[in-house]
């Protein structure tokens, strides 16, 4: 399973091009070909994944049940925006202006990365996000990594 690290700020150009950052290409595996599918994150971002991730992560909604009326609008909802793109020549993604209005991005955004995925924030939501940081932290992950534990050990069981 792919692991990206890191947060990069990067600049919108003129024409809604994102220039991707040299440090995260690296990170991905050359067999990707670099592209992509961006899709509308939970939050008022985007998600890039890589097309080999956003295939996984498809297959598993792909299996709900959609004869309940829940698993049908989630899938709607999760789906609406998807674009499939790709690195130009130049190491620039052409962000659809559709999914910049979503996420409220002019020209300042942040590349945060975690797990399987790459999210673009506009840059003033991102550093409030961070600012809104709860006040015990320690509090937070113990309450979320406890849960995390609790899940393993009856798994093992």
């Amino acid at each position: 399973m792919l692991n990206l690290i890191g947060e990069y700020e990067c600049k919108l150009d003129s024409k809604s091009r994102l220039l991707f950052p040299a440090g995260l290409k690296r990170q991905l595996p050359i067999a990707a070909e670099y592209k992509f599918v961006l899709n509308r994150g939970f939050e008022k971002c985007l998600v890039l994944y890589p097309q080999d991730e956003w295939k996984t992560i498809s297959d598993e909604i792909n299996r709900l049940n959609i004869y309940i009326k829940k698993n049908r609008e989630f899938v709607r909802y999760f789906y609406r925006g998807a674009t499939e793109i790709v690195l130009d020549a130049t190491n620039r993604l052409l962000i659809p202006k559709g999914l910049l209005q979503y996420a409220g991005i002019d020209k300042d955004v942040v590349l945060f990365t975690f797990s399987n995925r790459i999210e673009i924030w506009e840059k003033q939501t991102y550093e409030n996000l961070l600012h809104d940081e709860p006040e015990e932290f320690a509090d937070l992950a113990e309450e979320v990594m406890s849960k995390k534990e609790n899940k393993e050990e009856k798994d093992v069981s």
